[in-house]
């Protein structure tokens, strides 16, 4: 922030290159001021939300359909890898003409990008639960819905949380795409008129708007990995 300062002011990055850090706040507070910055991160929200539901929702089914049985591993885990390996940035032109132009497909992509890693990551988590404990739960008298309940899914949270937090993430990278389908709100909408405008500073503030929302989703996980984890002991560091 300080070398960015002092090349601005003295000229050695042109502010039509690179705004300054005072005139991004700037920019800021007026959008703040005048609602306009608010009233985005309201629309670009509802959007993440809406998003992140349908997505992870289908992910979680999807993940333990093909965790817990082997025959949906065969009908399941395969097509989803197939379908990962094609950019959901990619799609857009086809959920144009299969959406419209309005709301569906900024959701779909939102719902796309946070499904592959939410699945790929409570898939991979179920079966990584150590079978000697599934043994040992057979033993003490649990029966198959039981081991599931209290052996696999508990096993598999720590695995589902880092689904969870990587799909939060890849949830504001996607929305950056789909807001660019003529969006009339929201984040993407006011980068768009800012880049017609050569407005770096406003460019600059939505990106820093971006991330901090991001920060706030990676916060509020870990906020449950301490809760829904308390019982569970790993390596915190050294």
């Amino acid at each position: 922030m300080v070398l960015w300062y002092v090349l601005s002011v003295t000229g050695v990055v042109s502010t039509a290159v690179l705004s300054s850090p005072v005139d991004v706040v700037r920019a800021g507070w007026e959008m703040i001021a005048s609602g306009e910055l608010p009233s985005a991160i309201g629309t670009s929200v509802v959007r993440v939300l809406y998003g992140f539901l349908f997505g992870s929702t289908t992910a979680v089914a999807l993940a333990l359909i093909a965790g817990l049985f082997r025959l949906g591993e065969d009908l399941v885990d395969s097509s989803v890898g197939m379908f990962r390996t094609i950019p959901f940035a990619g799609l857009v032109p086809l959920f144009v003409v299969w959406f419209g132009i309005e709301e569906t497909p900024k959701i779909a992509l939102v719902a796309l990008g946070v499904g592959f890693p939410l699945y790929f990551n409570l898939y991979g988590a179920i079966r990584a639960v150590d079978s000697q404990l599934i043994e040992a739960g057979g033993i003490l008298g649990l029966n198959r819905l039981g081991l599931i309940r209290h052996v696999i899914l508990p096993g598999s949270l720590p695995g589902t949380l880092v689904g969870l937090r990587l799909s939060l993430g890849t949830a504001w990278l996607a929305l950056v795409f789909a807001e660019q389908l003529n969006a009339d709100a929201g984040i993407g909408h006011l980068m768009a008129l800012a880049q017609q405008s050569f407005r770096t500073d406003v460019l600059i503030m939505c990106l820093a708007t971006y991330a901090s929302l991001g920060m706030v989703g990676d916060g509020i996980v870990r906020v449950l990995e301490r809760l829904l984890l308390s019982w569970h002991t790993s390596f915190d560091g050294a």
